[in-house]
C-alpha cells in the first residue's frame, strides 16, 4: 500500500508539498498560530494548552513567547521547561526534538524544512525534510540559524546570531557563521572555554 505524501514528509523521503492534505493541515496551522499569537495576555496555562493541540510534545513549564512560527506544528517536540523567546520559526516539515530545560533565545529559526541537491529533482517542486534534535539544557543564543538534520548535544551553547550546519557536542559553546566550537584563548589557559560566553541574545 502506498504512502500517503504526510508519511513520505515525516520520514524524511521526497515528497509534493502540494499535496491536498499538507494544504489543510499548513492553513490549520496559520488558523492555530492566529490564535496562540493573539492569546499573547493569557495566562501560562491557557497557552500551554494551546500549544498541547497542535504540538507533538508539551512538556511541563513550557513557555514559547509570541509571536512563533511553524509549517504544521505536529512534528514539534519540546521538553519541560523549554523556554523559546519572541519571533521563533521552526520549519517542522520533519520532526523536531528540544529538550528539557532548553532556553532559546529571540529570532531564532530551526530549519526541518530541506530541498533536493539534484537541480532536476529541485526543478520538479518535491522537497524533504531532515530531523532537527536539541538536547537537554541547550542555551541558542538570539538570532541563530540551525539548518536541516543538525543534532546539538546536552549542555551545549548556541552563540548569538550562529549559523549551525553540523552537528555540535555535548558541552561545546559555537559560535560565527558557520558556527565553530569557541576556542580558549593561548594566554587565559584551559578554563577559559568554561568560562566563555556567547554574545547577549536570550
Amino acid at each position: 500500500m502506498s504512502r500517503t505524501e504526510r508519511e513520505k514528509m515525516v520520514a524524511g523521503e521526497l515528497y509534493a508539498p502540494n499535496d491536498p492534505e499538507l494544504r489543510d493541515e499548513r492553513s490549520a496551522a496559520r488558523d492555530w498560530m492566529l490564535a496562540y499569537n493573539n492569546a499573547f495576555a493569557a495566562p501560562r496555562a491557557e497557552r500551554q494548552e494551546l500549544l498541547r493541540q497542535r504540538f507533538a510534545n508539551v512538556g511541563k513549564g513550557v513557555d514559547i513567547r509570541s509571536p512563533f512560527f511553524c509549517d504544521y506544528g505536529f512534528n514539534i517536540h519540546a521538553g519541560n521547561n523549554v523556554f523559546m523567546n519572541y519571533n521563533c520559526v521552526i520549519l517542522d516539515v520533519a520532526e523536531v526534538f528540544i529538550g528539557d530545560d532548553t532556553q532559546i533565545g529571540p529570532a531564532v529559526q530551526i530549519y526541518a524544512a530541506d530541498h533536493p541537491r539534484d537541480p532536476v529533482e529541485r526543478r520538479s517542486g518535491l522537497e524533504l525534510g531532515r530531523q532537527v534534535r536539541i538536547g537537554r539544557n541547550v542555551w541558542i543564543g538570539g538570532g541563530s540559524v540551525i539548518v536541516p538534520g543538525v543534532t546539538i548535544g546536552d549542555d551545549a551553547i548556541i552563540g548569538a546570531g550562529a549559523v549551525v550546519t553540523r552537528d555540535v557536542a555535548a558541552g561545546v559553546t559555537v559560535v560565527g557563521n558557520p558556527a565553530r566550537p569557541l576556542l580558549p584563548s593561548p594566554l587565559e589557559g584551559e578554563g577559559a572555554r568554561a568560562k566563555a560566553k556567547p554574545s547577549e541574545g536570550g
